[in-house]
C-alpha cells in the first residue's frame, strides 16, 4: 500500500535531519543536493520519496531521522542579530489575537523576523502581513529568513518609521515590539478595524505602567497582562522530573481592543473574569 504524498518528503520540502546527539539541520530537498556533516555526506536523492520519521543514513553510515519541521523548530534555527521572541509567547500571541487564514495582519519592529514568520504561517496564502522596521540591516535579515521558507510573498517589508502612523487601515490585528509601544497607540487605533486586536511585548513593568493608562485614555477595552514560564520535563518514564532549567520571564505580554466609542463602563478585568 502507497502512502499519501502528505506523508512522504516530496522535491522542494523543506526537511529535518536530526542525529542521535539531537544535532539538528534544515535542508530543502533539491535533487542532487546534499548535506556535508562531519557525520558524512546525506544525499537528497536518497531523502526524496522516503516517509517522514524514516531513520536514514549518511555515506558512512551514520544514522539521521527525517523530519518534517514544525513551526517551533523553525523559529528557534532563525538566523538573528538580536533576541527573537520565543515560542512560549509567540504560540499564545497567535491564539489570543486570533491569527488565522485570510487576515491583514500588522507589526512594528520586525528584527529578525522570526514573528513575521509565524504571523505569514498562520495568515495562510490568503492573508498578507505588513512589517515595519527603521533598522535596514534587520530588514535584510529578516527578509533572508522569510525567503529561506518560502514565505516572502505574504509578506510586505517596510523600512518606514510609524511615527506619522501606518499605511493600512482596518486591519485585522497590530503588533508592536518595541520599546515604547505608549508613543504609538493612537497610530495603532488609526490602523486596526473596530473591535480588532492589539498586541505587544515589553520586558520591564515600567514599561508597561506607561501603556496602561495610554490604552484607557485611546479606549481600549478589555486589557490584558500576561507572562508566559515553560518548564520542560525530562521524558524518562521511571524518574520523571522537571530539567534543572526552565524558561521563565522574557516578556510581558500586553493585550487589548479598540471600541468605537468613549468607555462609559469600563469592562472588568480578566482577572476578575477568571476568579467568577
Amino acid at each position: 500500500m502507497s502512502l499519501p504524498d502528505a506523508a512522504v518528503a516530496q522535491e522542494g520540502d523543506l526537511a529535518q535531519l536530526v542525529s542521535p546527539s539531537n544535532k539538528i539541520y534544515f535542508v530543502r530537498l533539491e535533487p542532487g543536493g546534499e548535506l556535508q556533516t562531519h557525520r558524512g555526506v546525506v544525499r537528497f536523492d536518497d531523502l526524496i520519496g522516503r516517509s517522514w520519521g524514516s531513520q536514514v543514513s549518511s555515506h558512512q553510515g551514520s544514522i539521521f531521522w527525517l523530519l518534517q519541521p514544525g513551526l517551533g523548530d523553525l523559529l528557534m534555527e532563525t538566523k538573528r542579530n538580536t533576541q527573537i521572541m520565543y515560542p512560549k509567547d509567540i504560540g499564545y500571541v497567535l491564539i489570543m489575537m486570533g491569527i488565522g487564514p485570510g487576515q491583514q495582519v500588522i507589526e512594528a519592529g520586525t528584527g529578525s523576523g522570526a514573528l513575521t514568520i509565524a504571523l505569514a504561517w498562520n495568515v495562510g496564502p490568503a492573508g498578507h502581513v505588513i512589517s515595519y522596521e527603521i533598522r535596514e540591516e534587520m530588514q535584510k535579515l529578516a527578509r533572508k529568513n522569510l525567503q529561506r521558507l518560502d514565505l516572502s510573498e505574504r509578506v510586505t517589508l517596510k523600512l518606514q518609521d510609524i511615527r506619522d502612523g501606518f499605511d493600512e487601515t482596518n486591519a485585522d490585528a497590530v503588533f508592536l515590539d518595541l520599546p515604547n509601544p505608549h508613543g504609538y497607540i493612537a497610530q495603532v487605533r488609526a490602523a486596526l478595524k473596530p473591535g480588532g486586536f492589539f498586541g505587544c511585548i515589553l520586558p520591564t513593568t515600567n514599561q508597561v505602567e506607561r501603556l496602561l493608562p495610554v490604552l484607557h485614555n485611546n479606549n481600549f477595552a478589555f486589557t490584558e497582562v500576561c507572562e508566559i514560564l515553560l518548564r520542560h520535563y525530562k521524558p524518562n518514564y521511571d524518574r520523571l522530573r522537571p530539567t534543572d532549567r526552565m524558561i521563565a520571564h522574557t516578556g510581558y505580554l500586553i493585550f487589548a481592543r479598540p471600541m468605537v466609542s468613549d468607555l462609559d463602563v469600563q469592562p472588568a478585568l480578566v482577572e476578575d473574569n477568571i476568579s467568577e
